[in-house]
């Protein structure tokens, strides 16, 4: 069994940060509804300032350039939610210019994390509401506590719309005429919901405790010496990016990817293994 690692807080106070043992990088979101941190003992609605940006987009780096992490698992501090969301105290309190600039940091943030060529793991310990669901959607896989919150957004309440990528995430992920109603009508979702449309992967009983543990160990299939975590990063890269392009050169980006395994030596244990029918080792290389 994978322990919870020691978490240190980024430089604002606003996301915790750790790595297990096994090389799952935890990145959990903390602050209270303002946007502050938290203080000693208390469990806020997480949601996010430009601060707890850059603070995510720092830990985001971090398990990039650290080559003993393999996965990272995004998670809310505390058991009601994962994220509600920006501050709307700080969103009342700056220039539209600043709005603007926001929006555009979040945006980048949430592609570093995105383009990251390691498995991301969205665990939704809670409500993931407005911007909350918008950082959700940036990670690869999204795991929720069943009858732990809900799932939304509901910018259009506020007179805006979900402008961390919202729009464009949902609609790539659930299709254009599903999105687009859930946004212009600002409906919450159960996760159950969120299941049937394919936006919530895995939806698991069991208390807070039992979750965050669930998740690491589910978690750790994706860690060396179990899986080759270079071609994670690739087959990541290929379902990310290839999209984005026409279908012929989807194909042609897959080979190159694929090229570039065959001369790996993971490569080399994955097939020498099959052949010997053992157990393949790992190494990352």
């Amino acid at each position: 069994m994978t322990n919870w690692p020691e978490l240190e807080a980024m430089p604002n106070k606003l996301v915790n940060y750790g790595v297990t043992d096994n090389g799952i990088a935890i990145i959990e979101l903390a602050s209270d509804s303002s946007g502050a941190p938290l203080e000693e003992g208390a469990m806020g609605p997480n949601t996010y300032t430009h601060e707890m940006m850059r603070d995510i987009d720092t830990a985001v780096v971090k398990a990039r350039f650290d080559d003993d992490v393999h996965v990272i698992v995004m998670i809310g501090h505390g058991e009601k939610f994962f994220s509600a969301g920006a501050s709307i105290d700080m969103l009342n309190s700056v220039t539209p210019g600043f709005k603007y600039n926001f929006c555009l940091h979040a945006n980048e943030t949430l592609s570093r994390l995105e383009q990251t060529p390691k498995l991301v793991i969205a665990a939704l310990n809670g409500h993931a509401v407005g911007g909350g669901l918008e950082i959700a959607m940036a990670c690869d896989i999204r795991i929720a506590r069943k009858d732990a919150g809900k799932m939304g957004l509901p910018e259009i309440n506020l007179g805006v719309l979900a402008g961390t990528g919202g729009t464009a995430r949902l609609t790539r992920l659930i299709g254009k005429a599903k999105a687009l109603e859930y946004m212009v009508s600002g409906e919450l979702l159960a996760f159950e919901k969120g299941v049937e449309l394919n936006l919530i992967n895995h939806l698991w009983d069991g208390s807070a405790a039992d979750f965050r543990q669930d998740i690491l160990d589910w978690a750790g299939q994706f860690t060396l010496p179990y899986k080759a975590t270079k071609a994670v990063g690739n087959i990541k890269r290929s379902c990310q990016s290839g999209p984005e392009m026409p279908f012929e050169y989807h194909l042609a980006f897959e080979r190159e990817l694929q090229a570039a395994l065959f001369n790996s030596d993971d490569a080399k244990e994955g097939i020498a293994a099959y052949t010997e029918r053992r157990t393949p080792r790992f190494t990352g290389n």
